[in-house]
């Protein structure tokens, strides 16, 4: 592999390993350090393998340059006088006695401590998003500003003012208490989730990105549910829903980009291994009296990997989107209940419930109203079909919103 290859591959996989160990030893007032120190060892690998050449060992090579910067920087900081030297007996010997761990196993244990650091309510949920995209997936401040759409330099405010206030309430980097475990994982869970949803329903020009944003969701997920302490149904279940999302990926998105919706997409495509890990981990997680969203989300999303458009599907579905709007209640959800509701008992039925929600603003509030007045009234579907293109943000929804509106058209004519 070339340099030019290698080394943005070996970025995306060892930066994150390298910024949480270090955030991990400087404390949470220094992640900016240790996402420089984790940054230049890889400027240090552009400039001395172009001129060099590639070592034997690439990983080994960054890690050993990584820790030598990270001794520089203790020694020559108060850090090392507060936090080090009390905990090593013979100071003189400091750097051959002293040793920045990065082995895999206290790797995992420091991501799993900076995404209960991270995932904090004390800032913005965007804010915590971005922290993990970050320093726990590795993502540079260019591709998570592609990804949001907005500016370079918003990103950089919004990450400066996030560490800031982490500072400031001096949150640490540790794995909570396992009693304490079932009070803080509500947020982390909540993090992971928007950071997938980002991932899977973005409107970002980058595919690529978009599709790393929901696996690097699943890795950490993964995570959780491999740590005995936070191993919680909750947490199964949220994997269970990124697996059965996750498998039909590929089916998604067309290679120009343009979104293939439910209804039509090649079911040959669907992953068939991450079904059945997402029916593994839905399993895993139907364990003692826990019935969180996530559960009721993936059971949802479990039936519709099944094939077969039968009475009996879309009578489960509905009844699950009931029991989740009674756990919380959301537009979306409601909206989305208003479909399977179609399904049972018919489109008339759908639009009078539909009516009542009165998301008038709402784009899919609309277009779902012009795929429910379709079959009856093609002037009233046209008509929410064209508001539904007026009000959505997304290119890729208003070119699919009008490819209905030709069909309607052409049904006309």
């Amino acid at each position: 592999m070339q340099q030019k290859e290698l080394i943005p591959q070996l970025y995306r996989n060892e930066f994150r390993k390298m910024a949480a160990v270090l955030c991990r030893l400087f404390g949470i007032e220094h992640i900016t350090i240790a996402e420089d120190i984790a940054g230049d060892t890889f400027l240090l690998a552009a400039e001395t393998w172009g001129l060099k050449g590639i070592p034997e060992n690439p990983t080994a090579w960054l890690y050993t340059v990584a820790k030598n910067k990270a001794k520089d920087f203790l020694k020559r900081n108060e850090i090392f006088n507060q936090k080090v030297s009390p905990a090593v007996q013979n100071a003189a010997n400091v750097q051959n006695e002293f040793e920045i761990d990065l082995s895999n196993s206290n790797i995992v244990d420091s991501q799993l401590q900076m995404m209960f650091a991270i995932c904090n309510p004390c800032i913005p949920p965007e804010s915590q998003i971005g922290l993990a995209l970050r320093i726990l997936c590795g993502f540079s401040v260019d591709e998570i500003a592609d990804a949001f759409l907005t500016k370079k330099e918003t990103i950089n405010k919004r990450l400066y003012r996030a560490k800031e206030k982490l500072k400031q309430l001096k949150v640490k980097i540790e794995m909570p208490h396992e009693e304490e475990i079932g009070n803080r994982i509500d947020n982390v869970l909540t993090t992971l989730y928007l950071l997938f949803n980002e991932g899977y329903y973005s409107a970002g020009r980058n595919s690529i990105i978009r599709k790393d944003f929901c696996l690097e969701a699943m890795r950490l997920a993964y995570m959780l549910v491999e740590n005995t302490g936070s191993s919680k149904p909750e947490v199964c279940a949220l994997l269970s829903l990124m697996c059965f999302h996750a498998s039909r990926f590929e089916a998604r998105i067309k290679p120009d980009g343009e979104l293939v919706l439910y209804n039509e997409q090649d079911r040959s495509l669907w992953n068939q291994e991450l079904i059945l890990n997402g029916k593994y981990f839905l399993n895993k997680g139907a364990t003692g009296n826990t019935l969180s969203k996530y559960h009721l989300e993936a059971a949802i999303a479990y039936w519709h990997t099944i094939e077969i458009d039968s009475i009996e599907k879309w009578e489960n579905i509905l009844s699950l989107y009931n029991k989740l709007l009674i756990i919380e209640y959301s537009p979306i959800a409601a909206l989305n209940r208003t479909y399977a509701l179609a399904k049972v008992y018919g489109n008339e039925t759908a639009i009078r419930e539909a009516k009542k929600l009165a998301l008038d603003s709402n784009h899919l509030y609309q277009s779902l109203l012009g795929e429910l007045f379709a079959p009856t009234d093609i002037k009233k579907a046209a008509d929410h079909f064209l508001l539904a293109a007026t009000l959505t943000r997304s290119a890729t929804d208003r070119k699919i919103i009008l490819k209905k509106i030709d069909k309607l058209n052409q049904k006309v004519n």
